[in-house]
């Protein structure tokens, strides 16, 4: 008998798994390429497979954009709640979770993120689900923040300062500007800054 083996036919993707090849491919063409290189034609290229396949999961640049954002939003949400779960159920143990899974997200996605963030900010529709994702972060925080300020509330000003300071720090990490222990140790005083300050006007 021969012992030549025939290759076994290749398996067609269920339409879950090559939605996920293809934000692993347009993550990696980011990567490599920067965000202005990201289109539809491109990332057909770079996948092996048909334009069209591509334009039925994503339809336009922006979809693809959106598609993106949601895949770092989600994976940002699953990591701060592996962590939530694990936590110290204090102040210090709550705001550590959130800025250390907040920096470190960022940087699983390298520089990337970035870039995809700037490119959603240039569009009005995209800017709106950016903003959208956002909020359920911020009032996440909120429900794990405000049983640690006796009013039992923050207010939405502070979270927005919140989330302002965990862009700049962990896009500053990304670049090396700063070391991602520097990014979170900041990011840790200002959520605990926040909180305090919340508890004083409230007194």
């Amino acid at each position: 008998m021969s012992s030549t083996k025939i290759p076994a036919p290749r398996r067609r993707l269920s339409r879950e798994d090559r939605l996920r090849q293809l934000l692993d491919v347009a993550w990696q063409l980011v990567r490599e390429e920067g965000t202005e290189a990201l289109t539809l034609g491109r990332l057909a290229e770079m996948a092996g497979i048909t334009k069209p396949v591509v334009y039925d999961h994503f339809t336009t640049r922006a979809g693809l954009l959106a598609a993106l954002y949601k895949d770092f939003d989600e994976r940002q949400n699953a990591l701060l709640a592996e962590a939530l779960a694990a936590s110290e159920p204090s102040l210090e143990g709550r705001a550590w979770v959130i800025a250390s899974s907040y920096v470190d997200c960022v940087l699983l996605q390298g520089r990337e993120i970035p870039g995809v963030i700037a490119a959603l900010s240039g569009a009005p529709e995209l800017d709106t689900l950016k903003r959208e994702y956002e909020m359920i972060f911020m009032l996440k925080c909120r429900d794990v923040l405000a049983p640690f300020a006796p009013s039992g509330d923050i207010s939405l000003a502070g979270l927005r300062a919140m989330l302002g300071a965990a862009e700049a720090l962990s896009q500053a990490a990304a670049s090396g500007e700063i070391s991602p222990v520097q990014a979170q140790e900041e990011l840790l005083e200002t959520i605990k800054a926040m909180v305090n300050r919340s508890t004083r006007l409230k007194n």
